[in-house]
């Protein structure tokens, strides 16, 4: 007797086909654990409201395949993720690139226990979690990727973060539209690589990844 089909089986068919049109390749371990994490992000949320995305089918889209679709612009072995809010894009970046090791930045305390109770149930290990506002965090290393899509413009991330990215790395700021007017307001020192037109599998709205590089000196 077949099992009729359920909801849990939408959501894998939506990541594992999404992950195919993105040209990536993830074992059916790490998109379990990207499918746990929807899970505890959903349940989460209807407590304590980490996101305005609310159903899982959703959330495959929005917010997993829009995390990973930046995968191949990462510079490694160090990232932060500032502003990270439920862990994103720093959760499924973490799980798509195991070798990287990634730290999540966010100074809201619900957010931050979130994200520690999904490091230790999916049993992350490149994973750390940093509960303090951006202009405190003196880390012992910088990083050689700094990456968030939470900042309201460019100028305003490279102002906040850049002095946590080494001399030399990125800054790699996910966007919507193309920030076309925001990339002649950088601070000096500051140059702009690269502005990628991003396509997230079932998502019909415009991205953008802007590549940003710190000098050297």
């Amino acid at each position: 007797m077949n099992r009729p089909p359920s909801p849990h089986d939408d959501i894998a068919a939506r990541l594992a086909s999404g992950v195919v049109a993105l040209g990536m390749t993830l074992s059916d371990a790490q998109q379990q654990r990207l499918l746990a994490y929807i899970s505890l992000l959903e349940r989460w949320n209807r407590v304590h409201n980490l996101t305005a995305v609310r159903t899982p089918l959703d959330m495959v889209t929005r917010h997993l395949l829009d995390s990973l679709a930046v995968t191949p612009h990462m510079r490694g072995p160090c990232v932060l993720d500032v502003g990270t809010g439920a862990g994103l894009p720093g959760i499924p970046l973490a799980i798509a690139l195991p070798r990287m090791h990634f730290t999540l930045l966010d100074s809201i305390a619900k957010k931050t226990r979130f994200l520690v109770q999904v490091v230790g149930e999916l049993a992350l290990s490149n994973v750390r979690i940093e509960a303090r506002r951006v202009e405190n965090y003196q880390p012992v290393e910088l990083f050689d990727t700094v990456i968030s899509r939470a900042f309201s413009s460019l100028p305003q991330f490279i102002a906040g973060a850049g002095h946590l990215c080494r001399p030399g790395g990125l800054l790699l700021a996910m966007k919507g539209r193309h920030p076309a007017a925001e990339l002649h307001e950088l601070p000096p020192g500051y140059v702009v690589d690269n502005v990628i037109h991003i396509t997230v599998p079932g998502l019909n709205e415009e991205r953008h990844a802007v590549c940003v590089r710190r000098a050297a000196t």
